[in-house]
């Protein structure tokens, strides 16, 4: 697709540049393996940091013993 055709529908504000992307930058670190996981709102709400999840799972693992 040429350039002034994608432009047509581009939706990205002007302001963002990404010229110098480089593609797949942190594909095999990723490949290797992640620990994100994805909270839904609610929840992130009830957590809103790594060391309040933690201590919650935590609980959770000690209460299922």
């Amino acid at each position: 697709m040429s350039q002034a055709r994608y432009r047509k529908t581009d939706e990205l504000r002007p302001e963002y540049d990404f010229s110098k992307g480089v593609r797949g930058k942190h594909h095999e670190a990723y490949k290797a393996g992640t620990n994100v996981v994805l909270l839904d709102a609610d929840v992130a709400q009830a957590f809103p940091d790594s060391p309040s999840v933690n201590k919650a799972l935590r609980m959770l693992l000690e209460i299922a013993k």
